[in-house]
């Protein structure tokens, strides 16, 4: 077993998989119980690693996840590969990944994001999870691999090698790679149910760092604002009205604040 082999392993591979692959048969990323250990989100038609770079930063400053390896598809699209420390069902990660798409790309249109493994992969239809990296894409035989940050610009119209990557290249770039402890992960899941649950006001306040936003889910937010819930007296003072006002432009005009919540931040405005 070479260096890459040992890494992939070591990030990616189920533990019934590592050290399966041959030319005969090929390793994937689902065992027999329908567990995956890699989770592998992809934004393509076309790649954009100005979207993808929120999702890459994201889980490093706001769920406290390791950083997850970058590669190109070898076809039309950017990859980010996060790899847990214990397998969980094809289910669950989907719905990690799920998570992860609506909290940092909800300005994207769903058509262009991937999400491995798909919600009916498993053992049986292993084609519905990623294809381990790298490896030759039919018919153009162009490569995908995996990529240094600082590489990623300039593959950004053209994510794909003309050439199979260097193997210990490779493995120098996978041996960087932290695996994701499994109470860092449900950390993290939890977070993102939190955020993915509450009214796109709050959500912008809590992301923008308002210490005196409250996270609420979307129900109790729409219960609150309508005339019969409402129990703010007539006479309010006019401070706090414009102090809601400042706070909604500052989200509206945040450049680093999602499109979505920005739009609904323009919406209370008007």
């Amino acid at each position: 077993m070479n260096r890459l082999q040992s890494e992939l392993n070591r990030l990616y591979l189920p533990p019934s998989q590592a050290g399966a692959e041959t030319d005969a048969q090929p390793a994937t990323l689902i065992d027999p119980t329908d567990r995956v250990r890699a989770m592998v989100l992809e934004l393509a038609r076309p790649p954009s690693w100005e979207a993808m770079s929120k999702v890459w930063q994201g889980v490093q400053a706001e769920l406290d996840l390791p950083a997850p390896a970058i590669a190109v598809s070898g076809t039309d699209g950017l990859q980010l590969w996060f790899s847990l420390a214990e397998p969980i069902s094809t289910d669950r990660a989907h719905a990690f990944l799920e998570r992860l798409r609506i909290r940092y790309l909800a300005d994207v249109e769903s058509g262009r994001v991937g999400l491995m493994p798909a919600t009916n992969a498993s053992a049986l239809h292993p084609e519905l999870h990623a294809r381990l990296i790298p490896a030759r894409q039919e018919p153009t035989g162009n490569w995908s691999a995996f990529l240094a940050p600082d590489l990623v610009p300039i593959f950004a119209d053209s994510p794909w090698l003309d050439i199979p990557p260097n193997e210990e290249g490779q493995a120098t770039l996978l041996r960087g790679m932290e695996v994701t402890k499994q109470a860092a992960f449900e950390s993290a899941f939890d977070k993102l149910v939190l955020v993915t649950h509450a009214s796109p006001v709050t959500a912008a306040a809590a992301r923008a760092g308002d210490p005196h936003a409250q996270v609420r889910p979307a129900s109790a937010t729409s219960a609150a604002t309508t005339p019969a819930a409402s129990s703010t007296p007539a006479t309010a003072t006019a401070s706090s009205s414009e102090d809601a006002k400042r706070f909604l432009l500052q989200v509206m005009n945040d450049d680093t604040v999602v499109l979505a919540l920005r739009i609904e931040a323009a919406k209370a405005l008007l």
